[in-house]
C-alpha cells in the first residue's frame, strides 16, 4: 500500500522530487525495470531518467538487509543500459527505527564496494516538505514534535490547491502515509473523509488492500485445512514441511489439497513438494 502511494507521488510529481533530492529543476520520465535487460528484482522499483541522470528511489517502511545488494544490482543493470548517465540511488526510510540497517550506505564484499544515499525521514526538517506539492504527504513523517500539527499544515496547503483532482489525490496520499504515525480517526477529521474518498488513488489502494486481504485469508485458510488433513492421513507434519507448505502460492496449495488424498505417508508429501518446487 505504501509502495503504491510513493510510486504515484514520484511519477506524478517527479520535478518536486528532483528539486528536493538533487536541488535542480529537472524533468524526469519513468524508466521501466524491464528496460534493464535482465529480469528485475522488484517490479515496483522507482526509476526516473533525464538526459543526464537516472534517479533510482527505494522507499522502505522497515529495515531490509537485502537493500545494499539490491542497489548494487540495479546500478550495474542501469549502467549497462545507460553507461553515459550519472546514477543517483537514494533509499528513503519512512518510519523511525533504531535498527543499524538504516544507517548502512554501502555494499561491501571482498574487493567490491558500492555506495548509495540514505534518507531517514524522521531526521529531516518539516519545512521542505511543505514547500512542494508532491512532498506534502511526507511532512508528518519528518522531524516534528507533533505529526498532528504537521498534518494540519499539510491539510491547509492542500486546501489551497486549485485543481480538484490534484487536491483529492494528495489528501488521500497524505492520509495513507500519515497512518504510519497517527490514528485513522484523527486523520479523517483533519483531511476530511469525503475529500479522501473522492480520490481515484484512494479508491484504488483500498480496493487493492481489500483484494490482498481476501487473498491472504484464503491462503491461510487453505494452509490450515491442508495441515489438518495431512495430520490425519500421514501423522504429525514436521515443522520444516509445514514451512514449505506455507510458502506455496494459493494455486499450488489447491493442487496439494487434491493430491494429498492419495498420500500414504510423509514420503509422498516430500516427493510432491520436491516436484512442485
Amino acid at each position: 500500500m505504501f509502495d503504491a502511494i510513493c510510486k504515484y507521488l514520484v511519477e506524478t510529481f517527479s520535478a518536486d522530487f528532483a528539486q528536493w533530492l538533487l536541488g535542480e529543476d529537472i524533468s524526469f520520465s519513468e524508466l521501466s525495470p524491464s528496460e534493464l535487460l535482465l529480469e528485475p528484482i522488484r517490479a515496483d522499483a522507482l526509476l526516473l531518467q533525464s538526459e543526464q541522470r537516472v534517479l533510482h528511489l527505494e522507499f522502505q517502511t522497515r529495515p531490509d538487509a537485502a537493500i545494499p545488494f539490491r542497489l548494487l544490482d540495479y546500478w550495474v543493470r542501469i549502467h549497462r543500459r545507460l553507461p553515459e548517465r550519472e546514477i543517483r540511488q537514494v533509499v528513503i526510510y519512512l518510519l523511525e527505527t533504531q535498527s543499524p540497517l538504516v544507517e548502512q550506505t554501502t555494499f561491501e564484499l571482498a574487493k567490491t564496494r558500492h555506495c548509495f544515499e540514505v534518507i531517514r525521514l524522521w531526521e529531516q526538517p518539516t519545512e521542505p516538505f511543505l514547500s512542494l506539492p508532491g512532498l506534502l504527504p511526507f511532512a508528518p513523517l519528518s522531524r516534528t514534535d507533533s505529526p498532528e500539527v504537521a498534518l494540519r499544515q499539510v491539510a491547509r496547503q492542500i486546501e489551497g490547491i486549485a485543481e480538484r483532482s490534484t487536491q483529492v489525490n494528495l489528501a488521500a496520499s497524505a492520509a495513507i502515509l500519515a497512518g504510519l504515525v497517527l490514528e485513522e480517526g484523527l486523520i479523517g477529521q483533519i483531511l476530511g473523509r469525503r475529500l479522501m474518498q473522492e480520490s481515484v488513488v484512494y479508491q484504488s489502494i483500498k480496493a487493492e488492500g481489500l483484494e490482498q486481504g481476501l487473498q491472504q485469508g484464503r491462503q491461510e485458510g487453505e494452509i490450515t485445512l491442508i495441515v489438518r488433513q495431512l495430520s490425519r492421513l500421514v501423522g504429525t507434519v514436521p515443522a520444516e514441511l509445514v514451512a514449505r507448505i506455507e510458502s506455496l502460492p494459493l494455486e499450488q496449495l489447491e493442487m496439494l489439497g487434491e493430491a494429498l488424498l492419495d498420500f500414504e505417508g510423509q514420503s509422498d508429501l516430500v516427493q510432491w513438494l520436491e516436484t512442485a518446487s
